[in-house]
Parts: C-alpha cells; structure tokens; sequence
C-alpha cells in the first residue's frame, strides 16, 4: 500500500482535478482523501453533480477519534466514485472539510488517520491525498510527512515556478533531514502550448520539464497536458468529449500512474534489506 500526497505551493495549479484524474485511472483499489484545508472540494458539486448526499467525511472522522472509534468510522465515511468500475480497480472518496474554518479542528486526526490510511494494505488498497495548498491553518503536514510519495503540482510558466520555488526549498531541506528525497517529486501540468509571439531572444514558454527539475531542484515524476474540456469531465462532472478516451489529459493520468508505480517499486527496492546470500 502507498499513500502518494499531491499539493500546490500557490494558485490554482489543478491539485484538485489531478488528483481525482489519477483515482479514477489508478491500476488497483484506491482510496481519494481530500485533505484541502480550504473546504472547496468540488467532487460533490463537480465530479457527482450535486446527486451525491455528502457525508461528514473528516469532520466525522475527528469526532470519532474523540470517541475511540475512529477505525470503524473510516469505511462509513467513504464514497464509492465510479460504480462501474471492475473491483480490481475500485475508487472511493473520503470527503473533506466544508468551510475553512473547520481545518484547524483537524490537526489532532491527521496522525492517527495516516496509521488508519496504512492499514488500508490489508485490502490491497492505495491511497491518493490532495493536499491543497501548502501551509494553510490546519494542513496535512503529517500525510505528507509519512506519504511514500509527495507530489508538488506546478503548472510550467514562470508565474507558477516562481510561485513555487519557495516551498520546493521547504519540502526538499525536510525530506533530505529524513533520508527522504526519492520520495519527492514534481508534477507538472503542461499550459497551453499556443503562446502569442514573444520578442526575439525571450524564452517561449511554457517551460520544459529539464528547465523545471533545474529551477526547484526536485525531479519531475509525470507531467499532462492541460486539456480544459477534458479535465472539466473530472472537475464539473461535464459530458465526455468526442476522443475522451485517447484525450492527452487522460494519457497524461495513465502515465502519471505508470511513473508513480515506477518510482515507489524503485523506492521500496532500495529499502529492500539484502541478505547476503545467508538463508
């Protein structure tokens, strides 16, 4: 079982859609935490409509630890996503917060619901985070902490990697104290490629991925194109477009997938203790 975090440094670099792009293509069970301390999901008023009755989700979850309850709590918490979808590939939703002011009553759950998140292995079951924005009242610093992956999300003009040149600095000097820089990386979100033109000699945005893993000194995992009326599929719950299907954005999903599954099999490879040749 993983527990992969993805998170923005700052604006709106499409944590959210992302992430709920990545639960829905996943390759085995998997489990979709909001763990934005915002409380501007859009999953129940996006990706379900508005057909979806929402549960407590976290605000549940952080009563239920107050009672000694919370690892039953935790499955009566969850939504099923795609009920469509065949069992060896199943995705649920744990919901989060409703309003802002809420995510400091969260700080006492994200320790033990990041143990309950782990004993999801017994299911075969992964776990996708979205985190939101780095740094907000009441942030999942825990998840990220104990996440086998943490994704910062940046979209590729230099208004978003100057926005998240910063907290790279934060997130590496924390993984490094921990021996745990492979377990950090850089999701990128591809802008539109169609740019007016530039001046001779300016850089032609958006920048390419070697420019990027240069700029924060974090290697890029994956990168999708942006494609808004695909991702709108994922964020407003829209009608699938003619070539849903073979779309560049839901490539993108799959082989984000794919280069997650990579660097966790390498990860835990390295963990792996050897034993010599000794029985």
């Amino acid at each position: 079982m993983a527990v992969i975090v993805l998170a923005s440094a700052s604006g709106s670099p499409g944590v959210s859609t992302t992430a709920l792009g990545l639960t829905l293509n996943w390759h085995r069970p998997v489990l979709l935490v909001d763990a934005d301390p915002t409380g501007s999901s859009s999953v129940f008023a996006g990706y379900f409509h508005g057909t979806q009755e929402p549960t407590g989700g976290l605000i549940n979850l952080a009563l239920s630890l107050r009672e000694g309850t919370l690892a039953d709590a935790l499955p009566r918490e969850t939504l099923l996503l795609d009920p469509e979808a065949p069992a060896e590939r199943s995705a649920w939703f744990l919901p989060g917060i409703r309003a802002h002011e809420q995510a400091p009553s969260l700080l006492p759950l994200w320790e033990p619901l990041t143990e309950q998140l782990r004993a999801l292995d017994r299911n075969g079951q992964d776990v996708i985070v979205d985190a939101g924005r780095l740094g907000l009242a009441g942030w999942p610093q825990p998840l990220i902490a104990a996440s086998e992956l943490t994704l910062l999300v940046t979209r590729s003009s230099l208004p978003a990697l100057a926005g998240a040149t910063s907290w790279a600095k934060t997130l590496r000097a924390q993984f490094a104290a921990v021996g745990g820089l492979s377990r950090l990386g850089v999701l990128l979100v591809n802008e539109e490629r169609r740019w007016p033109a530039v001046p001779t000699g300016a850089r032609v945005r958006p920048y390419t991925p070697r420019h990027i893993a240069k700029a924060l000194q974090i290697p890029v995992v994956s990168s999708v194109d942006w494609e808004p009326e695909v991702a709108e599929v994922y964020s407003h719950g829209a009608r699938k477009p003619r070539k849903f299907e073979s779309s560049g954005l839901r490539r993108g999903y799959r082989g984000s997938t794919a280069a997650i599954q990579s660097i966790l099999g390498a990860n835990q490879a390295a963990l792996a203790p050897t034993n010599g040749g000794n029985a």
